[in-house]
């Protein structure tokens, strides 16, 4: 275990099954994480799907044990291909939380413009994150990841409200189809990891679903991007990775982190501006729900 005392983060080298055990039950609020695809890639052992399942299996029944009420599990995977057939993944794990308990709150899409080139079916330019809580009383920050209005001066032209601004002062919800640029050769974060996630994407997760100070675990660990995401937000984080290449490389990142020579990108709509920040402040009960 190798612990960053500064940022009350922590990186476990272990299988993540073996290492989860270690965890107390119902401690952690969040796990955003991004598991093997299946696909053959260096850190991973293509086999039958059902195999691949049974593995994941126990791990997400760990991850169900930590979560504590109101937690949520992001679980982000894109496709598998067979013999030019794609496999959805996120269909195949549906079943396996549900069995668990958990509730799809959203599937939400990441799309980005950047990927293999297909020849025989379309490029594939989008993954999702499957969004699921333990219990219907969950943490929810819409406000901390609102993102401008298109029409943020359009106002009510009729009723008892004519004339006031029709739209959250804050901004509008992002939905759930989020264009965040993936990371290729060229991108400021880039590491040696074949399969890294953005900063950005774990950054919106983060706001949303936890509140300063709670545990974020990612079992999956893989390039350190979880941890960064935590830090720059306050929680506490714990990752989980087995390829000593990949945590020397978080190591890294973290320490960069630490002496303020951390690169990644966080979107401009996912910064408040002053003005936003304001309003949060100001933000009365009307808008708080």
């Amino acid at each position: 275990m190798t612990e960053f005392p500064s940022l009350d983060v922590s990186i476990w080298h272990g299988d993540a099954l073996e290492q989860l055990k270690q965890i107390a039950s119902s401690s952690v609020q969040l796990v955003v994480t991004s598991p093997p695809y299946n696909i053959g890639k260096e850190y991973e052992v293509k086999r039958e799907y059902s195999d691949y399942l049974s593995e994941m299996t126990p791990i997400i029944s760990e991850l169900v044990r930590i979560l504590r009420p109101g937690g949520s599990i992001c679980w982000q995977v894109g496709n598998g291909v067979r013999r030019g057939e794609v496999i959805p993944l996120d269909a195949l794990y549906y079943p396996i939380f549900k069995s668990n308990g958990l509730s799809l709150r959203n599937r939400i899409v990441w799309s980005f413009g950047h990927g293999l080139h297909a020849q025989r079916r379309f490029s594939g330019r989008h993954e999702t994150i499957l969004w699921f809580t333990k219990g219907d009383e969950y943490v929810f920050n819409l406000d901390s990841v609102r993102v401008p209005a298109k029409y943020p001066k359009k106002k009510h032209y009729k009723g008892p409200n004519k004339g006031r601004l029709s739209g959250n002062p804050l901004g509008k919800n992002p939905g759930d189809v989020w264009e965040i640029i993936n990371i290729k050769a060229l991108h400021p974060e880039k590491t040696d990891h074949p399969c890294q996630f953005p900063v950005a994407l774990v950054d919106r997760l983060i706001k949303s679903l936890s509140n300063p100070g709670d545990i974020v675990v990612d079992p999956f660990l893989g390039s350190g991007t979880t941890l960064i995401a935590a830090s720059i937000n306050g929680r506490k984080g714990v990752g989980i990775e087995i390829s000593q290449k990949y945590i020397k490389i978080s190591k890294q990142r973290m320490k960069d982190f630490i002496r303020g020579k951390s690169r990644y990108v966080i979107p401009l709509e996912q910064s408040p501006s002053k003005v936003q920040q304001k309003a949060r402040k100001e933000s009365n009960a009307r808008w708080a729900n």
